[in-house]
């Protein structure tokens, strides 16, 4: 969602610190946990109760919230079985409820910042990278219809009126993306009809829909050797104004398709005290498109082991038990590449899984990402 998806919300507090630091202090990157805190929303619109949601409309900006992203992720592979997986995020960080004067092209009250991230299964490398840009000149932007949200050269873009097919470019120096999404299962309103409600607090929640399995292809390069693939993505659309609660410090998020055709998310969001927070949750989608919430109590998990990054000494769990016993879902959730850690303005760990283990009496397995917040050594 990168919750993959909460971290737009720590970046606030960091843009600055971002956009005035020297590139040699800002590329060490800070821990989620100094992120976490409030800010002041006034002016901004919240997320108080589900709304009726209107595409292709609601595929396009909504400058009224402080924070919106589009966060795709993919497992992919070529004819020879190469693997790789990738990141694009793209955020849309308002500075500002107003609109800036017009007395400069340059003026602008939107921030967008991307993350673009390759991993080469086969190489064991991960490839992260980050930017910033205003939303002006047409140097990044989002818009619903033709669909397309850009920060330079990184862009998502879709058909005339619809999403689909969807078309994901980056670029950056010798490792690159051009890949074409179709739409595959239909939309998935998460949590209560599309309202996700993170804390106790009213309005601290976003709306989110999902893309859970969409048919990939297109190609992958790696340091200037191009490479076709095929394979599956997911699409995650949030947009919101509120942080984390007070009580709360960081998150793990699964987002995992099952070679039986189904798929699972789930974010469990950490109290400070080490334990799940009751506003932790997830869905189920069956094979045929239907959906099966997923409240906190649902979900076992269980970390397993432990890496430690060699950059920042930061400790995440090295796996996952994941368990749902109502489906009789007992699962293994192991990283392709032990080192994915995005080492940004923000640190945390993003990458491509493998997932294992039984469905009842049936082996079941499948891939997905997995993304990790403040497991930090301080």
């Amino acid at each position: 969602m990168w919750a993959g998806g909460l971290l737009a919300a720590l970046i606030i507090g960091l843009i600055g610190y971002r956009l005035l630091q020297p590139s040699s202090q800002s590329t060490r990157g800070v821990a989620v946990s100094s992120a976490l805190g409030g800010d002041d929303n006034a002016g901004y619109q919240r997320a108080y109760m589900p709304r009726p949601f209107e595409f292709p409309a609601d595929h396009g900006p909504h400058p009224e919230f402080r924070n919106e992203w589009w966060y795709a992720t993919g497992n992919l592979a070529d004819a020879a079985g190469r693997q790789f997986g990738y990141q694009l995020t793209l955020f849309r960080i308002a500075l500002s409820p107003t609109a800036p004067p017009a007395d400069s092209p340059w003026r602008a009250n939107q921030v967008y910042m991307g993350h673009f991230a390759l991993t080469d299964v086969a190489d064991n490398r991960h490839y992260h990278f980050e930017r910033f840009s205003r939303g002006a000149l047409d140097l990044a932007g989002a818009q619903a219809t033709p669909f397309r949200v850009w920060l330079e050269n990184w862009a998502l873009t879709g058909a005339e009126a619809d999403l689909f097919p969807l078309r994901i470019r980056a670029r950056e120096g010798d490792i690159a993306l051009d890949l074409t999404l179709d739409a595959g299962k239909p939309v998935v309103l998460q949590g209560d009809r599309g309202l996700s409600q993170k804390s106790a607090e009213a309005g601290n929640a976003s709306y989110y829909y999902s893309h859970t399995r969409m048919p990939t292809q297109g190609t992958v390069t790696v340091g200037g050797r191009n490479f076709t693939v095929s394979g599956a993505s997911w699409l995650d659309r949030e947009w919101s104004t509120s942080a984390l609660g007070s009580d709360q410090s960081g998150w793990d998020w699964f987002a995992l398709q099952l070679d039986d055709g189904r798929e699972l998310m789930f974010y469990r969001l950490r109290r400070k005290d080490g334990g799940m927070d009751s506003f932790s949750t997830g869905v189920l989608v069956k094979a045929d498109g239907q959906t099966r919430r997923l409240r906190w109590n649902d979900v076992e998990l269980q970390p397993l082991g432990q890496w430690v990054s060699p950059h920042t000494r930061d400790r995440y769990p090295a796996g996952w038990r994941l368990r749902l016993p109502a489906e009789k879902l007992d699962l293994t959730v192991t990283p392709k590449v032990a080192d994915q850690e995005m080492r940004l303005t923000v640190r945390y760990w993003e990458g491509a899984v493998a997932v294992n283990g039984r469905a009842g009496d049936r082996a079941v397995g499948g891939q997905g990402y997995l993304e990790m917040t403040r497991y930090d050594h301080r």
